[in-house]
């Protein structure tokens, strides 16, 4: 007998004529298939092999009383019939990320083998039945399975230890820690590195010194620190490094390191990112180094405001210093909504971009924007009032300090400076950028020796009239995103996507957190004055509104472009809203001279009036009458007075007639 692949197998010739199979039956179980002939006749010295595991049971016993096998044979053939390939250790052994390094397709297949083979060997060990029926032993013979997969090294490949402890150890470990304890100790020995990670500790540890030192002089120092010149030591935990530690495992010389040596420990992109941790700053890091998240822009306009600042390159020719600017975005259509200037970066810089952002909004008839996100520096002081969550936005996101890349304005304001402004301007850059995009300014040399003076200085209003132009081409160029709004502006998708869920506009609050505050009073129960002018109280029954018996109220009003309260002032007391104020129109007291307006003016003042007249009139308190309550006399209560009686007297009844008797009686009893 041998074996044909994995299964032992019979030559047909030994089946017919050692077995005694006559050629008649062979064939008529190759017909019925009762048997399976895994290898053909034909060529020379070739001849048919039947698999013995497919004869059937009678012929199978006769075979092995004829060809009796030894235990390491039946176990050989009980492994090869019961051989599977473990898909989940080739899974395993693919997969860089659990087996923490790349592995070749040979050492994937060895490993893959010897997993298996592993796997059946487990498989025996728990069937006692089994192996019972094989050997007729009750207990597991560890030396007739080590000779069996020591057999079964030519058959499978399989690199598995021949030596009966090695192999029960080696089952053991695969029992406890699985697919890993196949992997060879060779991977990711460190003893076969000359530059071992306690090396790259120690290099790396002397480049983030507080000096930021050179890579010639942590070489330096490290050579140093090998022969014994210079002590290092851990600040942390005072551990003290010992140089007998590094060593030249062939030599036995102190592992001395060159300069391209150190420059390639300190350029590996794993140590070069935890250096930059400890040198850079964390801004630096930040940018450079750290990872950031990926989003994408939505759908609808008026979304999402995105707002930041930014100093206009060119100077002014007064004080030679830059325009500060602020600006609103939408964050879809990437429009300039908002913008406001000035010499100082302020609050009142905030503010005025704010008023202008609403001032249009209001004027096209919008929404209020759903989302904002702002920066940390200037609007810390709204957190509480106009940028709280759900009091003027549904959204509000502070971005965090420092970090440009979060913010989506910062990213308009590059992309505009870089297209619009660069196009349409000399002196626009940066002093440290590279070609076209450096600007330069010459030094002037004084007692200060830090002037420099630039080529050309500007007045305010053309700096403040060039960047209003230049934002006005920017909302009208094409939308960069032209896959997602082919043939659209910017404005086009400002003005035909806005977002169909947005809030109306509530101009009570916005007037109230970014217009222009005025303290007044009411004056004759109608009227109050702001900024010089009179304006109606809506109705009379805002009277009753007031509080505490004062009629101390304060205005509100979003101030026009040229600083006028516009048409829409509003009433509060404290922060108790009470009415949408209505400007009052005189009319000419002389009546030759009255046009049309003032007799309009005049008659929406009498209904004014009438209203109040009726109001009074509904409300007449009527007058009650009173009368003086006189206190009644005091009685006294008499204390009764004894009666006395005197003696009885036989009555003689012919002396008083029956009716006097009886009244005399009466009182008597009485």
């Amino acid at each position: 007998m041998e074996y044909y692949g994995h299964r032992l197998c019979i030559s047909s010739a030994d089946l017919m004529e050692g077995v005694g199979v006559n050629r008649e039956s062979y064939h008529k179980l190759c017909q019925r298939g009762e048997l399976e002939v895994v290898r053909r006749a034909g060529g020379p010295g070739r001849y048919a092999l039947v698999a013995v595991d497919s004869l059937p049971r009678r012929i199978r016993e006769k075979v092995e009383s004829v060809y009796p096998r030894d235990s390491h044979e039946k176990v050989r053939q009980w492994v090869c019939s019961n051989y599977e390939v473990d898909q989940e250790a080739v899974a395993f052994y693919h997969d860089r990320s659990r087996t923490g390094m790349d592995l070749t397709e040979e050492h994937i297949r060895e490993y893959v083998t010897n997993a298996s083979v592993l796997n059946t060997c487990i498989r025996l060990y728990d069937k006692a039945s089994v192996w019972a029926k094989l050997f007729g032993e009750k207990k597991y013979d560890w030396k007739r399975m080590a000779d069996a997969i020591e057999a079964l090294r030519k058959t499978f490949g399989h690199t598995l230890p021949s030596s009966i402890m090695r192999f029960r150890k080696k089952v053991n470990e695969y029992k406890r820690d699985g697919y890993a304890s196949l992997i060879s100790g060779k991977f990711g020995n460190q003893n076969t590195r000359k530059v071992t990670l306690q090396v790259e500790r120690v290099v790396a540890g002397l480049a983030v010194m507080p000096n930021k030192p050179w890579n010639t002089s942590v070489c330096e120092m490290y050579n140093m620190f090998v022969t014994g010149e210079l002590d290092v030591y851990d600040p942390v935990t005072g551990e003290l490094m010992n140089p007998d530690e590094f060593v030249d495992k062939k030599t036995g010389d102190p592992l001395s390191l060159s300069e391209s040596t150190i420059a390639n420990i300190l350029n590996n992109p794993r140590i070069k990112m935890l250096v930059s941790d400890r040198l850079d700053s964390s801004i630096a890091f930040l940018h450079e180094q750290a990872p950031h998240v990926h989003r994408h822009s939505g759908d609808w306009s008026l979304s999402q405001v995105t707002m930041d600042d930014v100093d206009l390159t060119r100077k002014l020719k007064d004080t030679k210093r830059r325009v500060h600017a602020y600006y609103a975005y939408d964050v879809v259509s990437q429009c300039v909504i908002g913008a406001s200037y000035g010499r100082k970066k302020d609050q009142g810089l905030v503010v005025a971009c704010f008023r202008d952002m609403f001032r249009m909004i209001a004027r096209m008839g919008w929404g209020m924007p759903a989302g904002i996100e702002v920066e940390n520096h200037l609007m810390t002081d709204y957190k509480e009032g106009l940028l709280k969550a759900g009091e003027v936005f549904r959204f509000v996101h502070f971005c965090a300090p420092q970090n440009s890349q979060e913010k989506y304005a910062e990213q308009m304001n590059g992309a505009k400076k870089r297209t619009v402004i660069h196009k349409n301007h000399e002196g626009i850059g940066r002093f440290y950028g590279k070609g076209k995009w450096r600007t330069e300014s010459q030094k002037v040399s004084d007692e200060e020796n830090d002037t420099w003076e630039d080529k050309s200085y500007y007045a305010w209003d053309d700096l403040v009239a060039d960047d209003r132009r230049d934002n006005d081409e920017w909302n009208h160029a094409l939308h960069p995103n032209q896959k997602k709004f082919p043939g659209m502006t910017r404005w086009d998708v400002l003005t035909q996507r806005v977002n169909p869920t947005l809030k109306p506009l509530d101009k009570v609050t916005v007037a109230r957190y970014v217009g222009e505050k005025v303290d007044t009073s009411i004056r004759r129960n109608s009227t109050v004055r702001v900024c010089g002018e009179d304006w109606w109280l809506d109705k009379p029954e805002t009277l009753a509104q007031l509080q505490g018996g004062s009629k101390k109220v304060t205005a509100y009003y979003m101030p026009t472009e040229d600083g006028g309260t516009g048409e829409d002032v509003y009433l509060f007391q404290g922060n108790h809203y009470l009415c949408r104020l209505e400007k009052v129109v005189t009319y000419s007291r002389v009546m030759a001279e009255q046009t049309e307006e003032d007799k309009r003016a005049m008659e929406e003042q009498m209904k004014k009036l009438s209203k109040w007249k009726a109001y009074v009139k509904d409300n007449r308190i009527e007058r009650l009458g009173i009368s003086k309550v006189e206190d009644p006399e005091p009685v006294v209560e008499a204390e009764p007075l004894p009666v006395i009686r005197e003696e009885e007297t036989p009555m003689d009844s012919d002396t008083y007639d029956d009716d006097e008797m009886w009244a005399m009686n009466a009182l008597d009893d009485f």
